[in-house]
């Protein structure tokens, strides 16, 4: 069967012919002002729900000023969630409580924060079960975050990171290998390109890849 377009809802089809409702493109089902995010990036959640931005980031509001980017490729499972900067309280003073949501959100009120970081997730990057993004986390390309992990700050570009605080296991390859699969950006070929050339995406030589780029 043809691989499904990147505004198809559930692209994900069963053996007898159905399709997985706790599977969505995430083009597909995002109509938010403050979310950006890349062709055939999926999410998965066993509780299949209408409202994914809410799922995905429940605090990230219309109104919000920060936003959540995410690049293409990406793979979100179950209970994976960006906890974005609209969430945060001022905690810089004596008290953290949020005087200000319970009476209008005035201007300027002293019990809100003033500082709200976009949340930038990179192409290429596999969400392990119940991740938690913290508010302005910037996730490179090609990383991997591990099931349960907490991750904040910055996480270099085909990192492992994994714990809480979620730390860097191990760099997937070499400074000088990640720079090259960098400068190929499989992921802005077109689709079917990719598709002719699944074995040297997903296989480990890098020589193969950029052959492939060379000819096309």
């Amino acid at each position: 069967m043809p691989f499904p377009s990147s505004t198809e809802r559930h692209p994900l089809v069963m053996p007898d012919g159905t399709r997985a409702t706790s599977a969505v493109f995430l083009k597909a089902v995002l109509d938010h002002p403050r979310i950006e995010v890349g062709d055939y990036s999926y999410a998965n959640d066993f509780d299949p729900t209408e409202d994914w931005a809410n799922r995905l980031a429940p605090y990230l509001f219309p109104q919000s000023a920060e936003r959540l980017v995410i690049g293409k490729f990406c793979q979100i499972a179950n209970g994976v969630r960006f906890i974005t900067a609209s969430a945060n309280h001022r905690y810089d003073g004596i008290s953290s409580y949020p005087f200000a949501i319970f009476d209008g959100f005035g201007e300027g009120r002293p019990s809100l924060p003033t500082r709200f970081r976009d949340t930038i997730i990179g192409n290429d990057v596999w969400f392990g079960d119940g991740a938690q993004v913290m508010p302005g986390a910037r996730i490179g390309s090609g990383v991997i975050v591990g099931a349960g992990a907490v991750v904040s700050g910055q996480v270099p570009d085909y990192a492992i990171v994994a714990g809480n605080p979620a730390r860097v296991v191990r760099m997937r390859f070499a400074e000088g290998e990640v720079a090259r699969l960098l400068s190929l950006g499989w992921w802005d070929w077109p689709i079917d390109c990719i598709l002719a050339h699944e074995a040297e995406i997903c296989g480990g030589d890098l020589d193969a890849l950029e052959a492939v780029r060379s000819k096309n």
